[in-house]
Formats: C-alpha cells, sequence, structure tokens
C-alpha cells in the first residue's frame, strides 16, 4: 500500500468531507424539524453520533478511493501537485470553464424542471445561508463518496476484468461504471425525499432521471479532469439550484 495513498492528500479530503456533513447540518434540521420532534434522542446526543458516523464512513471512502485511483487513471491531479508543492493554476484554469459551465447548465436543467413541474418537498423553505452551506455537501461529500469511492471501486472491478492493451481501463468499463453510479447516485437521494413527502413513482422517476444526468456528467469531468472538476461541477449545479433560482422564483 505504500505509496499508493497520499496521506496528506487523505486527510485534506476527510477533513472537507466532514466539514461538508456540519455544513449541511442546519439545512436537515430545518427541513426534518417535525421529525426530529419524534426521536427520544436528545439532538446534543444525536448530531455529534452522526457526524463521527460520517467520520469513520468517509475515512474508508477516502483511503479506498485513493488507494484504487491511481492504478486507473483517476484521482485529485490538482490538489496532489498543489500539496507536492507544485504549480496549479494552469490546471485550475484547464477545469475551471467546463466545470462552472456543466455546473450552471445543470442547475438550469434541474431548476426548470422543478419550475414545470413542481414538486414541494416540505411545507419549509430553509433559508439561503443554509442552502448555501447545505452546497458544499453535493459538492464535496458526495462527490467522495459516488466519485472517488463508488465509481472509482466500479472502475477497478471491470478493469480487473478488461483492459487495454496499455494496461488501462477500457472506454466502455469507464462508461459502465460512470452509468451504474450515476444510477445510485440518483437511488440514494430518495431516502432523504421519503422523510419529507410521499415519493410517488412520477416523483420517483424524476428524482432518479435528474440526479442520474448529473451523476453522468460528475462522472465524465471525474474521468476526464479530476475530482476537483466533479466537486466544483456539482457545487455549481447545487448554488443555481438552491441558492439562486429561489432569489428569482418563490419556491
Amino acid at each position: 500500500m505504500k505509496g499508493l495513498v497520499s496521506w496528506k492528500l487523505f486527510l485534506v479530503l476527510w477533513v472537507a468531507s466532514i466539514f461538508s456533513v456540519i455544513a449541511v447540518v442546519p439545512y436537515v434540521l430545518t427541513l426534518q424539524a417535525e421529525l426530529l420532534k419524534s426521536i427520544p434522542i436528545p439532538l446534543h446526543i444525536l448530531l455529534p453520533m452522526q457526524v463521527t458516523l460520517y467520520a469513520a464512513i468517509f475515512s474508508v471512502s477516502v483511503f479506498i478511493g485513493l488507494y484504487l485511483a491511481r492504478p486507473v487513471g483517476l484521482g485529485a491531479p490538482i490538489l496532489e501537485r498543489w500539496l507536492e508543492g507544485k504549480e496549479v493554476k494552469a490546471h485550475l484554469k484547464s477545469i475551471f470553464g467546463v466545470s462552472i459551465l456543466s455546473g450552471i447548465l445543470l442547475g438550469i436543467l434541474i431548476a426548470g424542471i422543478d419550475f414545470l413541474f413542481p414538486t414541494f418537498y416540505s411545507a419549509t423553505t430553509p433559508p439561503l445561508w443554509q442552502r448555501f452551506l447545505a452546497s458544499f455537501y453535493g459538492g464535496i461529500g458526495e462527490e467522495v463518496i459516488t466519485r472517488l469511492f463508488l465509481m472509482t471501486l466500479l472502475v477497478w472491478i471491470f478493469y480487473k476484468i478488461k483492459r487495454t492493451k496499455e494496461g488501462r481501463p477500457t472506454n466502455i468499463g469507464v462508461w459502465m461504471a460512470i452509468l451504474i453510479t450515476a444510477i445510485l447516485f440518483g437511488l440514494g437521494h430518495l431516502p432523504f425525499a421519503e422523510t419529507l413527502t410521499k415519493v410517488t413513482l412520477p416523483l420517483m422517476a424524476k428524482i432518479i432521471t435528474l440526479n442520474g444526468i448529473a451523476g453522468i456528467v460528475f462522472g465524465w469531468l471525474y474521468w476526464k479532469k479530476g475530482l476537483e472538476s466533479a466537486m466544483l461541477s456539482h457545487f455549481t449545479t447545487d448554488i443555481i439550484v438552491h441558492v439562486v433560482f429561489p432569489i428569482f422564483v418563490r419556491v
């Protein structure tokens, strides 16, 4: 294992992931205020337990993701170069445009469909500062779990089954990993939705489809540009959907 995992990079991603969990707490507490009243465990005990659990989950996810990423050509190249003291300006410029633009387009798509086919998860609307903080969980925490861990694991499995003559993952294998991860990413949003409203078949299809489309884009960015690009695109998407859109349209 020596040499395959940068412990500095592990620490940065792990701490960032924990921060994203803490950042989303006010948003979740506002949306699930009624549900939390029925939980017998006091919040001052429940919240530290939840953060500790997520810290453990992220420690495993980050380690496995980084351990398997390098052999299959994935990873977080900008953070790696930065931690090694190398120049990163050119690399940042190479991902900034495509990451921001893809995030804006996805945000417009998702927000537009929500406007045309409104779905009210909850009668409670969290304030914008909570929505802003919650976007860090999408951009960091969800990308660590879905792209760095899950997609990397799937790419590695397909790589072990079949690889190119040059010893790299096949395009088919990577695309299968992207699509499977995107579907699971969509499905992963259902449990939270169920705590807020009755999940009907149309709503389920909407959640899986919209998040699945976003997951495909984030997966492609992770493959071609690195984890940082997927994170930036995801964060931008959430900012458009949860912060910018509500300013102009009452939801």
